[in-house]
């Protein structure tokens, strides 16, 4: 099925769209301020010096900074004990001023991360991985307090009745229509898919075990690419005219480059963007979006204590 070469798929710009949710914030920051005399905090607990981690943080305190979210930042060495982990944890679930509380994965070996995860307040959740956010996304007629960052980014719901946030700024709708998620994380493939279920898509998951996974993805009308592999997705696998939202962020090598590396996705851009209806880059997609969905889970977190 040759699509004729001139076929430029539509870029979604992720950063733009992000941009415009960072002002949307911005100001009604400024409102409590104004009202209220509060702002929304954000603890950020790190341990370690992990770089890639290291930057993820500094990224996220500066986009705190952006829009006047009072950053509480919480850097822990490495040898840190888990009781003195969960014991800080504690400590910020009781302080008034910290609204969200995050925790930078991954933790060293010796922590458990489902334990500390599970310490976090649900009211200050705004990663979303408290098992009962998650529970709670995945029945049908209950809302989690917080989506996770990813799938909110990808599908934003918090109006209910399922404004897609990047879909939807985008003007592709869900309802009936055939989405493949590839992976199965707890972080991005699970609840992307209980998401899209939510927005009324008919949803199948692809993962490490499936048989012949190109003849599913071929099928889909939207395709969620979260399984880490980088340029796995081929322009033949997708259906001219499908929706394609790359989570993926892989460094592969390249000399040209001064890092010697660079930042690719799980979909074959260049081969896609031949195809696609819709595609996000790699930058500059998924990735801002996740960091707004961030700030907005933050922001509802503060305004759930401020107006009571």
């Amino acid at each position: 099925m040759a699509s004729p070469s001139d076929h430029k798929a539509t870029i979604i710009d992720g950063k733009a769209v992000a941009q415009t949710i960072r002002s949307e914030i911005a100001s009604e920051v400024r409102h409590l301020s104004d009202k209220y005399g509060k702002v929304p905090g954000l603890a950020v607990i790190i341990v370690g010096s992990r770089k890639d981690s290291q930057s993820y943080v500094s990224m996220k305190r500066k986009a705190c900074a952006e829009v006047g979210i009072k950053s509480f930042d919480i850097d822990l060495p490495q040898q840190v004990s888990e009781p003195e982990l969960i014991s800080k944890v504690h400590e910020l679930n009781a302080h008034p001023d910290v609204h969200g509380i995050l925790v930078q994965l991954p933790l060293p070996k010796h922590i458990n991360e489902e334990k500390v995860l599970s310490e976090i307040s649900l009211e200050k959740d705004v990663d979303g991985f408290h098992p009962l956010n998650i529970g709670k996304l995945a029945m049908k007629g209950r809302e989690p307090l917080f989506l996770p960052c990813t799938p909110k980014a990808i599908s934003h719901l918090s109006c209910g009745q399922g404004c897609l946030e990047l879909l939807s700024r985008s003007g592709i709708s869900t309802k009936g229509k055939k989405a493949v998620v590839v992976g199965r994380s707890n972080i991005v493939g699970l609840p992307v898919s209980l998401l899209l279920l939510k927005a009324d898509a008919t949803v199948t998951i692809v993962h490490s075990h499936t048989d012949d996974p190109e003849s599913i993805i071929r099928e889909a009308d939207i395709i969620i690419a979260a399984a880490g592999q980088a340029m796995m997705i081929k322009g033949s696998w997708i259906k001219p005219g499908a929706a394609v939202i790359d989570v993926g962020t892989n460094a592969i090598d390249d000399p040209s480059k001064k890092s010697g590396y660079r930042l690719v996705g799980d979909v074959d851009f260049q081969e896609a963007c031949k195809v696609a209806g819709w595609i996000t880059p790699v930058p500059g997609g998924v990735g801002p979006m996740t960091v707004a969905m961030l700030l907005k889970n933050t922001l509802d977190g503060a305004k759930r204590v401020i107006h009571h």
